[in-house]
């Protein structure tokens, strides 16, 4: 999952963007709206984490506008305004979530991997994949009732896949979900990942769609 953070909060800033970089999804980070817009004119993010405040105008100004444009891109404000009144107005402005600072991390992967269950179709988060049993809210996956331990990043790619069951995702859409803008991707990344996980998983977990991408085997 591709996600665009816009927070002022140097310290803040640094604290998420690294969490969610180590769940294994790319994360990209920007400070103002200005950056934000530009940054969304070139990609496609799959969720947002906006800030309230920041120096170039209301983050709710922000909201209002991509839902006026038609943008359905899913937005979790993350601020430390904690009135019942600013709560209201996220929501019906269009936010999916609202969370208040401070707050705990775990918290935030877990509020994260709510929005992504319910933008993928499928707010269930226990999955029952052949063989495959996949927990996506505690991040756990087994193989007939064996626990198999996985990377920040294999897990990443499993639960890309695993979102949208028998869907096809494409060799770009998984890197994209990897990587933070201007990071510099090997060929063959996506092939090794998904490598790595039919060692583990059983090689007849995830199919191959030669010149298509990737699917979970079903």
């Amino acid at each position: 999952m591709r996600i665009l953070l816009i927070e002022d909060d140097q310290v803040l800033g640094e604290a998420v963007r690294d969490h969610v970089a180590s769940l294994g999804y790319g994360v990209d980070w920007t400070k103002r709206q200005g950056e934000a817009r530009e940054a969304m004119a070139t990609t496609a993010y799959e969720l947002l984490l906006l800030d309230l405040n920041l120096p170039d105008g209301r983050g709710l100004d922000f909201l209002k506008d991509l839902r006026r444009a038609g943008d359905a891109t899913p937005v979790i404000i993350v601020t430390a305004q904690d009135q019942i009144a600013w709560r209201i107005d996220g929501l019906n402005a269009g936010a999916d979530d609202y969370l208040v600072k401070p707050f705990d991390l775990s918290e935030l992967s877990a509020r994260v991997g709510a929005v992504a269950r319910r933008y993928g179709g499928n707010p269930n988060p226990l999955l029952k994949i052949g063989d495959l049993a996949v927990d996506l809210a505690q991040r756990f996956v087994s193989v007939e009732g064996v626990p198999v331990d996985l990377t920040a990043r294999e897990w990443a790619v499993l639960e890309r896949l695993a979102r949208r069951p028998g869907a096809l995702a494409s060799k770009s859409d998984i890197e994209d979900s990897l990587y933070e803008f201007g990071a510099e991707v090997e060929s063959n990344t996506v092939e090794v990942y998904v490598s790595r996980l039919r060692k583990k998983l059983g090689r007849n977990a995830i199919k191959t769609i030669r010149g298509a991408g990737y699917k979970l085997a079903q």
